[in-house]
């Protein structure tokens, strides 16, 4: 199987040859490959040749990560958004070819936590002037449907909406405050998305724990991160969402971060014999690979991944949410 097929098998709860893998940024490109994407800077200030020699470049580098990492898609994180993302988009689909799914990020598609830039007005809103709540959704909601049509045009297999609507203890606002602020609004454009033709994944940090049935109801494909030290628990999650929407993530980020290497591999192994059982489940970190982050680490999960593809399985790896090591 190439990447494009392992994926789409096991969206469809079924076993691929291998667990597919990818992450939602890998931001270690000095480390790995002693270079770096052209900055978001030097593409503003490029002539038109000159960014169009910057967009091959970052595609360079994005082909480098599928290559020593065996990523089965790839995200185009930068440039983030405009004409430069559907650019690349269109070099990438050329590029990598068709043996990966290759998508493209839309922010603020709903309220969240990142659209909440003054948390005491948005609170006041939501009892005085929900009517303003509801505007600001439907414009949020309209620009994600226009923005997915773009990237579809440009090339998209997949659209992959980053909105952080939960803390660690529980959703940002209350569950039937999220049924009517939020919810309907996901049922208006991931529906729209996914008749375009789209794969559409729903990204959230957080404990989504109290909300999750009303979070997968509008039928996403795919659900990132599954964050453990938020107490998303990879089996039960799965308990819950098998056979209706696929799941990716769980390798808890703060052991990726500080270790040490036996945590490490305890979180991997618990999203790996949890998540990839019958299929619907994507290996990655519970968030991303981020700068700062020992790329040694990541190379040890990877090492996890490639065990269980080679027909490891373990016994009685526990849950590590919520667990921080001290030096």
């Amino acid at each position: 199987m190439n990447g494009r097929q392992r994926i789409l098998t096991t969206l469809q709860f079924k076993e691929p040859d291998r667990i597919p893998h990818f992450e939602e940024i890998f931001d270690l490109n000095q480390e790995a490959f002693g270079r770096s994407m052209p900055s978001g800077k030097a593409l503003a200030e490029a002539t038109a040749d000159e960014r169009d020699r910057l967009l091959h470049e970052i595609i360079e580098v994005y082909a480098l990560i599928v290559e020593r990492f065996q990523w089965d898609a790839v995200t185009l994180w930068h440039p983030w958004g405009g004409p430069d993302q559907r650019e690349c988009l269109r070099i990438a689909k050329r590029e990598l070819g068709s043996e990966i799914l290759i998508g493209g990020y839309i922010g603020e598609s709903i309220h969240s936590i990142d659209t909440t830039h003054d948390f005491d007005q948005f609170a006041d809103d939501l009892y005085e002037h929900p009517e303003k709540i509801h505007a600001q959704a439907l414009a949020m909601s309209d620009n994600a449907i226009r923005e997915g049509r773009e990237m579809l045009e440009a090339g998209a297999d997949f659209v992959n909406l980053v909105s952080d609507v939960a803390f660690n203890g529980g959703p940002f606002i209350s569950p039937t405050m999220f049924r009517e602020f939020i919810i309907p609004y996901m049922h208006r454009h991931i529906p729209a998305l996914k008749a375009e033709g789209l794969l559409v994944i729903q990204h959230s940090d957080g404990n989504l724990m109290p909300i999750l049935d009303d979070w997968i109801s509008s039928g996403p494909h795919m659900l990132h991160s599954l964050d453990p030290m938020a107490g998303m628990d990879m089996a039960e999650v799965k308990r819950r969402t098998y056979g209706k929407v696929a799941l990716m993530g769980n390798v808890q980020c703060n052991l990726l971060q500080d270790g040490p290497d036996d945590a490490i591999i305890t979180s991997a192994r618990y999203a790996l014999m949890n998540g990839a059982p019958g299929g619907g489940y994507i290996f990655s970190s519970s968030n991303t690979i981020f700068p700062g982050l020992p790329l040694r680490h990541y190379e040890l999960m990877l090492s996890e991944l490639a065990e269980y593809n080679m027909g490891e399985r373990w016994e009685g790896v526990p849950f590590t949410g919520g667990v921080t090591y001290a030096g």
